[in-house]
């Protein structure tokens, strides 16, 4: 009797247990679809298209077990860069600038195929703060690549996470 009742307490606790993930991802897609993030942005800057689709692509495949495919994908991300720009953000008393900062907006579509009612439109932006005797070129890859692991973070989020 004792063993019985052990082993209907461990099925009844494992009932109880569904399907975890520490990434906070719940979701029937198997797969996803990241189409080309076209520069449309007043300022292009090369290959930043390229390394925006990558960076959205390669945070999906890390944080996810769904399979990255070039169509029909149950989850679809598609969108454009509409915005890279650099501006001043804080002036000496000489009124020369003493930081610029650079910032990428991305405008996000998504579609979710199992479940209509998550697609969206919106746009997401990150920025970053250089030292204004600093050329923008020095500090460019760095700044990317910050400003891209934030925004893919963000979409990630938007789209999968559920916290």
């Amino acid at each position: 009797m004792k063993k019985f009742f052990i082993l209907f307490i461990a099925v009844i606790t494992m009932q109880g247990c569904g399907p975890y993930s520490f990434t906070g991802v719940n979701t029937t897609a198997e797969s996803f679809q990241v189409n080309f993030f076209q520069n449309q942005a007043p300022i292009v800057e090369s290959g930043l298209d390229f390394t925006f689709t990558n960076a959205l692509q390669d945070l999906i495949l890390n944080q996810t077990n769904l399979q990255l495919v070039s169509r029909n994908g149950d989850l679809l991300y598609e969108g454009e860069i509409v915005e890279y720009r650099v501006s001043p953000m804080s002036a000496t008393a000489d009124q020369t600038a003493a930081q610029n900062r650079l910032t990428i907006a991305v405008n996000v579509r998504f579609y979710n195929n199992d479940d209509p009612e998550d697609d969206f439109e919106k746009r997401f932006s990150f920025f970053y703060d250089y030292p204004a005797a600093t050329q923008l070129v020095t500090v460019k890859q760095a700044a990317h690549d910050e400003i891209f692991e934030r925004i893919t973070q963000d979409i990630f989020n938007e789209t999968l996470a559920n916290w």
